[in-house]
């Protein structure tokens, strides 16, 4: 995954992109999740592959291994 997804703070502000691209990580996994296809996405972008979105959403999962905060902790309920 790691080759796939680059960081780098002169390319859209830093944030995760497809490497050698400008689209951002988070762009993916939310076109995903608003219900496009992987196959649409595809077509949308041509310059992409399976494997570069399969790598997207493979880094937001491991975003979210992170830190685990309980719910009550964030809703101020101990």
């Amino acid at each position: 995954m790691y080759e796939l997804i680059s960081i780098d703070p002169k390319v859209c502000h830093g944030q995760a992109c497809i490497r050698g691209t400008r689209i951002p990580v988070y762009q993916i996994a939310r076109m995903l999740a608003n219900g496009d296809t992987i196959e649409e996405l595809l077509a949308d972008y041509p310059s992409l592959e399976r494997k570069d979105i399969l790598a997207c959403l493979d880094h937001a999962a491991a975003l979210t291994e992170e830190q685990v905060t309980p719910i009550q902790a964030l809703a101020g309920v101990v």
